[in-house]
């Protein structure tokens, strides 16, 4: 009971703790949002003056990024809400609203009276009912010079059978935040983490809350055991069951002293899991340690939920922070979880056919001497007669699969050109969305579609509008839906080099990386196949040990994930940080 008793003050406490800091927070930016409010309720005013619902055919939308992008439950359709576009003097907030028509590759604008007012970095989940609706929950606003911002706290719901939205009033809900995480898990909408920022302050949550989709209500959870760190923009995945939900990474960021903070970018796993029957259910928070390819260090990448209850994993960016400037590494990989496997596993191209035959045709006349090679170990595995051979296999979804067979020579050389053709996909000249972060993702029919975003260079922001499809069960190449050339962009913000500033957009900007990617990928790919065989840790070795007698190794696989472009006090780092991430796994 002792022990019980100081557990629970402990509890307590710290919710004492933050409730403090959440006060202090909104005591000093309560002016800052009345000031902001005045202006919501201007663009609410003349959305109230709309009274009919109009739907019009239209270009793609503009650019964005923190929008929210979700796959009709019922139609081929995509659902594109909201989202901010700086150009580099003004900010602008969004409450459009966008259809897309898979089969027609058609958007259509679709305007309906008493919407939500403008916002970005919340969050929208679609359920089923009631002929499918799309419940939004927070986000925020900011003043035009980006200096001020509201967090909101309200709830929507678009129902899509009328097209009509509806504010839902209920009692005890979380507070006002953004960057936070809502999923569907059963019938109830579960909302995790975020943050709340003034001009002065900032504070991080990790509280969860459960919305009711039946009695329309909310309440706070309070799960047992040790729960995550407070933090925004986590991946938030349903376990297939229904049983639970999956939290990986995410930011954070801490006041070291007077005006100096520091970010985190978070890379551990929970489980945040149900037990006991409906209206008495039980929650509780446990580690993960999940086996497989991890992603490296990131924030502000995108996530969507693949065939089989996979999350899917693209891009962000790893910040380095220095004394006065933060500069990031953009990312344009894929990784898939295995929800069930407690699995990671890199998400690989493997290129069409087409593609592949040409390659081994090339190959063929080219390679003469090579091909004088094989021969002759051809003639040596024929003289040894048949051969058994064990190998293990990580297929598509993740599963590691033994194999033992007896097979003769020339079956050998089939499987040997099948796995050249496996190293050579990454190699050939494929097109791909350029690194970004802060991008839409959704799956719809076992497709990935992927909208927009962002990335810089040196202290300019592109906010793009392209648009790519990958289909996840063939994983042979992105399809464009919409190009976009970045560079064509208008920014306002003065430069202090024109010509340096056009020096930093060539091997940053969407060509450039197109290049870099052709360049790079055969190295990914060796990375790959090196995976399975990362130094191991040695008995009684600590972190910091096996990080100096590693460093090398490490540094190779960092360098390779992240180009020729960053320097290598930024590559070392990201390579500490892997190091850290396998010796925690083993």
């Amino acid at each position: 009971m002792g022990k019980k008793g100081k557990k629970e003050k402990k509890v307590k406490g710290a919710d004492k703790t933050a409730a403090k800091m959440e006060k202090k927070v909104s005591k000093r930016s309560k002016r800052e949002e009345e000031d902001l409010e005045a202006l919501i309720a201007e663009f609410q005013n003349l959305d109230a003056k709309k009274t009919q619902v109009t739907e019009s055919s239209c270009p793609p939308p503009s650019a964005r990024l923190n929008a929210s992008l979700s796959a009709h439950p019922e139609k081929d359709e995509l659902i594109l809400f909201g989202g901010e576009f700086f150009n580099g003097k003004k900010t602008y907030l969004y409450n459009d609203l966008f259809f897309y028509n898979v089969k027609k590759n058609s958007w259509v604008k679709s305007d309906i009276p008493n919407p939500p007012p403008p916002r970005c970095s919340h969050q929208a989940v679609v359920v089923p009912q009631g002929g499918g609706q799309l419940w939004v929950f927070g986000g925020e606003f900011a003043s035009p010079n980006g200096e001020q911002f509201y967090h909101y706290k309200d709830l929507w719901v678009l129902h899509l059978a009328t097209h009509s939205w509806e504010n839902i009033k209920a009692p005890g809900g979380p507070s006002g935040r953004s960057g936070h995480r809502m999923v569907l898990s059963k019938r109830q909408l579960l909302v995790f983490g975020g943050f709340h920022e003034s001009t002065r302050d900032f504070i991080y949550y990790n509280d969860v809350y459960a919305f009711s989709l039946d009695t329309f209500s909310w309440s706070r959870l309070t799960p047992s055991g040790s729960a995550p760190s407070p933090r925004s923009a986590c991946q938030m995945t349903s376990t297939p069951d229904g049983a639970g939900v999956i939290i990986y990474g995410g930011y954070s960021k801490v006041r070291v002293k007077k005006d100096v903070e520091k970010g985190s970018i978070h890379s551990d796993m929970f489980l945040l899991k149900r037990e006991g029957k409906d209206g008495q259910e039980k929650w509780s928070w446990s580690r993960l340690s999940p086996s497989g390819s991890k992603p490296p260090p990131r924030s502000g990448f995108s996530l969507a939920v693949g065939p089989a209850g996979r999350a899917v994993l693209f891009g962000g960016v790893c910040d380095e922070e220095e004394e006065e400037s933060l500069e990031g590494d953009f990312y344009n990989d894929l990784y898939l979880y295995d929800t069930v496997k407690n699995r990671w596993f890199p998400g690989l191209l493997r290129g069409t056919k087409s593609e592949k035959k040409k390659r081994r045709r090339e190959k063929k006349v080219g390679a003469d001497d090579e091909g004088a090679e094989r021969k002759e170990e051809e003639e040596e595995a024929a003289a040894r007669g048949p051969t058994e051979v064990i190998k293990e296999i990580v297929t598509e979804d993740g599963t590691v699969m033994t194999i033992k067979e007896v097979i003769p020579g020339p079956q050998e050389e089939e499987e040997e050109e099948d796995e050249e053709e496996e190293d050579d996909s990454a190699s050939a000249p494929t097109v791909e969305p350029c690194p970004r972060s802060s991008a839409m993702a959704t799956v719809r029919q076992g497709k990935l579609y992927l909208y927009g975003g962002m990335f810089e260079v040196g202290d300019r922001q592109f906010t793009l509008s392209d648009f790519y499809c990958l289909d996840l069960h063939k994983m042979d190449q992105w399809e464009v839906l919409v190009e976009m050339d970045p560079k064509t962009q208008e920014w306002l913000e003065e430069s202090e080099s024109e010509d340096e500033e056009e020096e930093e957009e060539e091997p940053r900007g969407a060509e450039g990386e197109e290049e870099e990617s052709e360049e790079d990928s055969g190295d990914d790919e060796e990375e790959e196949e090196e995976e399975e065989e990362h130094p191991a840790v040695q008995e009684g070795e600590t972190v910091t040990d096996y990080q100096i007698r590693t460093e090398q190794y490490w540094i190779k696989i960092a360098r390779a994930n992240m180009g020729p472009d960053p320097k290598d006090k930024k590559v070392a780092k990201v390579a500490v940080a892997m190091a850290k991430v396998f010796y925690e796994d083993q």
